[in-house]
């Protein structure tokens, strides 16, 4: 399976009020593996940025003056994100700007659910965490991600933590993080990680009891994993 995980930036709040996209930033993960493939563009946006957004951002008009408009990077844009599952925090507000920018080129252009399927991952932690705070930075901190480089808002950066993010969040995991070595990485470091079954009809693995030393090492680490979450290990639930 094929997902593309997509942030954009803009130049405003308001679809509806003609503000467009600035920046677009796309990770790919095939078969919950970051593959290291990605997309990233800014946009000249032809339109003045709003004093608030660029508070968010940080990206102003002097910066993207060079930069190509929308028509020359959307076939190479569609291309890449064509077929799969967009990931995206809060969806309907990045779809509804793709769209606007694809309406612009041709009113007839058809939706994005069209050529993509999309998945809220605003409305998957909803769904899991009620009556929290289910911003980006909040998952980071929930799901031990680190977003320690995110000062201001960036469409790759974003995309980048949100990847980690999700995959902890559907089940999986970017790094393990469980040796004495990995201090600085951690879950969700960056690096990816499959998790390997054994086909049907194989023979059954040998389990190995831990001696008292090993069980010792291990409620050790999981003291330093509880004080990282705020949810505690997993290992303890």
């Amino acid at each position: 399976m094929r997902q593309v995980v997509l942030d954009t930036e803009t130049t405003g709040l308001e679809v509806s009020q003609g503000h467009r996209i600035i920046e677009i930033g796309c990770v790919e993960i095939i078969d919950r593996k970051l593959t290291g493939r990605h997309y990233h563009q800014y946009i000249k946006p032809q339109r003045a940025i709003d004093q608030g957004a660029l508070e968010v951002h940080g990206i102003t008009e002097e910066f993207l003056a060079d930069k190509p408009v929308f028509s020359r990077v959307a076939d190479e844009f569609l291309e890449f994100i064509r077929g799969a599952d967009l990931v995206i925090h809060n969806a309907p507000f990045d779809v509804g700007f793709i769209e606007a920018e694809f309406k612009l080129l041709d009113p007839a252009s058809a939706p994005v659910s069209s050529y993509c399927n999309v998945t809220d991952s605003l409305q998957l932690a909803r769904s899991r965490h009620p009556g929290q705070r289910n911003n980006l930075d909040a998952l980071c901190q929930r799901y031990a991600v680190d977003n320690s480089n995110r000062t201001l808002h960036g469409a790759l950066l974003d995309a980048e933590i949100l990847a980690d993010v999700y995959l902890l969040m559907t089940g999986g995991q970017t790094s393990l993080g469980l040796s004495p070595d990995e201090e600085g990485a951690g879950i969700g470091s960056g690096s990816a990680s499959a998790i390997r079954r054994l086909p049907e009809g194989r023979p059954r693995l040998r389990v190995i009891s831990p001696s008292e030393e090993e069980l010792a090492d291990h409620e050790a680490r999981l003291d330093v994993l509880s004080e990282r979450c705020d949810d505690g290990a997993v290992w303890r639930r």
